[in-house]
């Protein structure tokens, strides 16, 4: 039996097979992904963030601070560019506001006296709000010139490397949440009627020979009609620091 569930755009490997690219999932031979009679579920360990950074300009990396398997936190550096000529064209930016808004003053002064018409004032004007506009532009790019990370976590992989030139939207790091781990499951339909948010059970994971107590966090939103399951997220009831997102193991309710 296969499940038709999909998690981080690949098949998550609960039933028969994994899909190409997800997280490797150890799953012992010859083991079934659900036996629902000894109340033993299937499960995959999987960080609540997952995500590949890219770039949104065209620049070489100038530095890539953390390493594969480094940790960071929230809002530090993780990608670094070479934006000299970007910067440039921003300080020239500056320079152009400047001198517009100099000449909007000036030009405003000589419409007092009658000296000029308010065509000239407009244009003044217009041209000011033009210039503003490019340098806050640049400064928008400027600000790109790094990528800080979204959340405390560790890097899974580098894709790129220093001196690589890259483009928008070419991926650079693969990083993960170093937060509570999710414990994902197909559990049979029927058992809804019992299982709810909070219900407790503990998860044996393969890599580790070791048990942990864990509990329901949700469940899915909707039921497989072919499989009659459902999907059921857990968590990890108490500290565990040495789980790492792609272990697996089986989740028991008795």
């Amino acid at each position: 039996m296969k499940s038709n569930w999909f998690a981080g755009g690949c098949a998550l490997a609960i039933f028969a097979s994994a899909c190409a690219g997800a997280q490797p999932a150890a799953k012992p031979a010859g083991t079934a992904p659900l036996n629902a009679q000894d109340g033993r579920i299937r499960v995959q360990l999987m960080a609540r963030n997952a995500v590949t950074l890219s770039g949104e300009i065209a620049a070489k990396i100038a530095a890539l601070p953390v390493e594969e398997g480094g940790s960071f936190k929230r809002g530090q550096a993780l990608v670094e560019f070479d934006c000299g000529s970007y910067r440039a064209q921003w300080r020239k930016a500056q320079a152009s506001l400047e001198a517009a808004n100099q000449l909007a003053r000036v030009n405003s002064q000589l419409a007092k006296l009658n000296s000029i018409g308010a065509l000239e004032v407009a244009q003044a004007q217009g041209k000011a709000k033009e210039a503003a506009a490019d340098a806050s532009y640049m400064q928008t790019i400027v600000g790109k010139c790094a990528i800080g990370a979204p959340f405390n976590g560790r890097v899974a992989r580098r894709i790129a490397a220093v001196h690589q030139y890259v483009s928008p939207g070419n991926p650079i790091l693969d990083i993960v949440d170093t937060g509570a781990l999710q414990l994902r499951m197909l559990v049979p339909s029927k058992w809804i009627a019992h299982l709810k948010p909070g219900s407790r059970f503990t998860v044996a994971v393969d890599e580790l020979g070791t048990s942990f107590p864990a509990k329901i966090e949700r469940l899915g939103a909707q039921i497989d009609p072919v499989s009659q399951s459902i999907l059921a997220i857990g968590v990890i009831d108490g500290p565990a620091a040495n789980l790492l997102p792609g272990m697996s193991g089986w989740a028991s309710f008795k």
